[in-house]
């Protein structure tokens, strides 16, 4: 729960640092004091997000930090998974420049506004006016069955189960269009798998006909080398390089011993002798079976025209992309005349899914309609004493024939104030009072089974007065008795004197200008601004004597 709240340069407030306390606290202060800047700078630190407008005039940076007590709401999973240290005292930053820079920390660790966000609505809740237009959404209300319902594993069983229905039909309805679509080109796909299957296709076979045909095109060229070569290295006479080798190292080997220093040289030449007379014998072998084909010539130049046409037509470079390109053609052929076995495959699929989701869809509806009856009885024991005696509540849940991510329910909320009126959804048939009551009684209901640590009611009061204002400042300080903080901004002093600890909001004329401020009363303060909430501005005996009573109640 919130322990401290400090505030430093956010609009008119130039600094505010204010302790909170657990239970039932109020708020109070004139029209335009300053409350709605309070519970906005709030908010931005709760992960909203913010205007660089909103800085004090005159300075250029603003700093919203909160201290919140974790102790009893196990949230070392949001830290776990974060990689942010935990503490049972965990500290929220916001600082805001007047370029428009954000940064948000959680206990110094810098994080994202998604993160402050994710954390801050485990936090705080704050309720204001315009959450009473949430009772005209049927999502809210479908939400409200599913935390008195407390159906998370049946939720998530269902989610996941939907989810697979989903994807198989997607992934059916995507597949039927590719066949479609296939069929429509089957004819020109096997022709073109026909035209690359009968060029026979091989790995490497263009890099092989190009040498090949490079070779058989200048063959006069290669036999003359190789006749020249073979003349001088073994041609007749003895003046051939073979022979002249020859005749040295039989020179050379007369001599090595007497002359020992000789014997390398020797070596070396006969090593040599030996590789040359390979290499002449080698030359020899080529050059007599070198023939010029014209008949292969032609064969060769025919196929790599061929490659070539296949490559410019298909826009690829390699002998390895036709075949890889043939390869993916086939197996589309394959895929066309298999598709309607696989297609049925995957319908089958899909309605298994179906079936699987159908039913715990039911299960689901079975533990809303049992939250349903609980609901029912509980919001019409907290209206009656909230002023509406004849009150009737029903949470009418209609079974939808199509499946949706949230089930196969539509929720809506039922009301009536007298027993002549026919029910009808709360959003069109309530009074502005009336409709004030049922959201504080369906967030009592929900506070009990959310274990939120803290919840602002921002004016939920408007259009009660009296014993009604009286009963729901005690129902919100029932939900502040169970480990729980609950701030109720008011204008009522019923309300006000219920708070076990009362702050007031007030604009404060300065040199610097106009400031909000925000203090924490002492009793006798507590008195006299009860006194004015009841007699306004002159505030007389008797409006003290009541505000003694009402406090003293």
């Amino acid at each position: 729960m919130l322990k401290q709240l400090y505030i430093k340069n956010y609009t008119l407030i130039d600094e505010l640092d204010i302790q909170l306390f657990p239970g039932f606290s109020v708020i109070t202060g004139e029209t335009g004091a300053g409350k709605s800047i309070i519970l906005g700078a709030l908010s931005m630190l709760l992960g909203q997000r913010a205007d660089s407008k909103c800085i004090k005039a005159g300075t250029d940076r603003c700093t919203i930090e909160a201290c919140f007590d974790l102790s009893r709401y196990h949230l070392q999973d949001f830290f776990v998974e974060n990689d942010i240290d935990y503490d049972d005292e965990c500290i929220l930053r916001r600082e805001l420049t007047s370029s428009g820079k954000s940064r948000a920390f959680i206990n110094d660790t810098p994080v994202s506004l998604a993160q402050m966000k994710q954390l801050g609505q485990q936090l705080v809740d704050i309720h204001s006016q315009h959450q009473n237009l949430l009772l005209q959404e049927e999502d809210f209300q479908l939400s409200v069955v599913d935390i008195i319902a407390q159906n998370d594993a049946l939720r998530s069983d269902y989610q996941q189960a939907y989810s697979q229905y989903v994807e198989l039909e997607k992934a059916a309805g995507k597949m039927e269009r590719e066949i479609e679509e296939s069929r429509k080109n089957e004819d020109y796909l096997r022709f073109l798998y026909n035209e690359l299957e009968q060029a026979g296709l091989e790995a490497g076979q263009q890099e092989q006909l190009e040498q090949e045909s490079e070779t058989l095109s200048h063959i006069e060229d290669i036999k003359n080398a190789l006749f020249v070569t073979d003349g001088i290295l073994s041609g007749d006479g003895d003046t051939n390089a073979v022979g002249l080798l020859n005749e040295s190292m039989r020179s050379i080997n007369g001599i090595k011993d007497l002359y020992p220093d000789i014997q390398e040289v020797a070596s070396r030449l006969e090593s040599t002798y030996i590789e040359l007379s390979d290499i002449a014998r080698e030359i020899s072998s080529l050059s007599s079976h070198l023939d010029f084909d014209p008949k292969r010539l032609e064969f060769i130049n025919n196929q790599l025209d061929t490659l070539y046409s296949l490559e410019q037509k298909h826009h690829v470079s390699t002998d390895e992309e036709l075949i890889a390109l043939r390869d993916d053609i086939h197996k589309k052929i394959n895929q066309i005349e298999h598709s309607d076995e696989e297609l049925d495959n995957l319908r089958q699929q899909a309605v298994k899914a179906l079936e699987s989701a159908k039913k715990k869809a039911q299960a689901l509806s079975a533990s809303r309609q049992k939250a349903a009856k609980k609901i029912e009885k509980e919001m019409s024991e907290r209206l009656v004493p909230l002023g509406i005696p004849n009150v009737r509540f029903a949470v009418n849940i209609e079974s939808l024939e199509q499946l949706s991510t949230k089930g196969a329910d539509k929720v809506s909320f039922l009301f009536s104030a007298n027993k002549s009126t026919p029910m009808q959804a709360v959003a069109q048939i309530a009074s502005g009072g009336e409709i004030a009551r049922v959201m504080l009684s369906l967030k009592a209901m929900i506070s009990g089974a959310v274990k939120l640590p803290t919840i602002i009611f921002d004016e939920i009061d408007t259009g009660v007065s009296g014993r009604v204002a009286e009963m729901m400042a005690k129902i919100m300080q029932e939900m502040g008795q169970t480990d729980r903080q609950v701030l109720s901004i008011t204008h009522l002093p019923q309300i006000a004197a219920l708070g076990t600890h009362h702050y007031k909001v007030f604009k404060e004329e300065t040199k610097e200008g106009t400031k909000s401020r925000m203090i924490q009363l002492a009793e006798d303060e507590r008195v006299q601004e009860i006194a004015q909430m009841l007699s306004g501005s002159d505030v007389t005996s008797a409006a003290i004597d009541n505000a003694k009573e009402l406090l003293k109640k």
